[in-house]
């Protein structure tokens, strides 16, 4: 795990160099940004373009056909619109694309959190055969070095030529700028009351009442994402499986990926990192921001719309034996699940806050 500074420099953040406090996006709170970088991968100007370059570039795969910005598109708030993800020669995983929209906010990455950190987690698509494919990581080192680009940026960022870590670091300062936030939502919670419609307005009252969703999902200086950082079995994952068959299985495997990219085995969620039981059929509870631009839903892509994810809820889930306590019948009307949608549609940012602004764009394509 990282040591985190106190004061990081306020840089870039997919607005401008040097951008100023008040450029933040409004919504997320700049101190708890500040508090998340890592002391060791401070977030730089040059840093940043460098891990853009390099999150936008399909050399770091196998085939030359898969970027980090495959599967994490800011036209698709930085998901990919599919239900289960596709890597080199269109293999397919057995999860559904995460956003990378305010990961920094998050304690772990992957919808296990088998990663504690953003550099961590970039390194695993690179050698996952079903991802970016690479045999192994000097082989991804092999790739950026023949770029005489980057060799020149590396050297200046980091005083040497790349290595895997140095690549990493620069993808992830790179992440830790695509943040969103001057949503509807944010100009309504700092005093302007016409930006949410009536029915956003009246969704809101039910996450914060009957409908019981700010219990994963609050909002907060700590919670800025709309999650609580933890992980829950809401049931999407049972599916008439046997659970305990399958962990019983699973308990002796020490690699979490290969787990985690097993159709069956992935389903036990958080498990395959921590052979807890609480954990079976657990899965992160992602952040809501843009949530609007990145159907399908569920770490399985198995519910298509927001509509469709509110029902899920209000029926209380799947029942399986290790179904979450806090998951029950809601008994909402028609209206109020429609409210519901209409306040989560009020998430997603705009202007200096929204996911398709130039900073956070492939820089080969102006």
């Amino acid at each position: 795990m990282h040591a985190y500074r106190f004061a990081a420099p306020l840089v870039v953040l997919g607005l401008a160099v040097g951008a100023r406090a008040a450029d933040f996006p409004k919504g997320l709170p700049k101190d708890l940004w500040e508090i998340l970088v890592p002391e060791d991968n401070p977030v730089t100007p040059d840093k940043v373009e460098l891990g853009r370059k390099l999150y936008y570039d399909k050399r770091l795969s196998a085939d030359g056909t898969v970027a980090c910005a495959t599967c994490h598109d800011p036209a698709k708030g930085f998901s990919d619109g599919k239900k289960v993800s596709e890597g080199i020669g269109g293999k397919k995983g057995a999860r559904n694309a995460p956003t990378v929209l305010n990961a920094i906010f998050y304690e772990f990455q992957f919808w296990d959190g088998r990663a504690g950190s953003l550099e961590e987690q970039a390194k695993g698509p690179m050698t996952n055969p079903v991802e970016m494919g690479m045999a192994s990581h000097d082989d991804v080192v092999k790739a950026v070095r023949a770029v005489p680009e980057y060799s020149a940026a590396f050297k200046a960022q980091f005083g040497r030529e790349a290595t895997i870590d140095d690549i990493v670091a620069a993808i992830a300062t790179f992440e830790r700028t695509v943040v969103t936030g001057n949503s509807r939502f944010d100009r309504f919670i700092a005093g302007d009351k016409s930006a949410l419609s009536e029915s956003a307005q009246r969704g809101w009252e039910l996450w914060n009442g009957k409908a019981r969703c700010n219990t994963c999902h609050p909002f907060g200086g700590a919670t800025p994402n709309f999650s609580d950082n933890k992980f829950h079995n809401i049931g999407v994952a049972a599916k008439g499986r046997d659970f305990g068959a399958l962990a019983r299985q699973a308990a002796h495997e020490n690699d979490p990926q290969k787990l985690a990219f097993h159709a069956d085995f992935s389903e036990l969620g958080r498990y395959v990192t921590t052979k807890q039981p609480k954990d079976i059929g657990a899965f992160k509870t992602t952040g809501l921001r843009d949530v609007a631009l990145s159907a399908p839903y569920m770490h399985d892509g198995s519910e298509a719309t927001l509509l469709d994810v509110v029902k899920f809820y209000d029926k209380g889930g799947e029942p399986n034996p290790y179904l979450d306590g806090g998951v029950v019948p809601l008994k909402l009307t028609d209206q109020e699940m429609k409210d519901l949608v209409a306040f989560m549609e009020s998430l997603t940012g705009e202007g200096d806050g929204a996911a398709t602004r130039a900073a956070l764009l492939d820089p080969a394509k102006k």
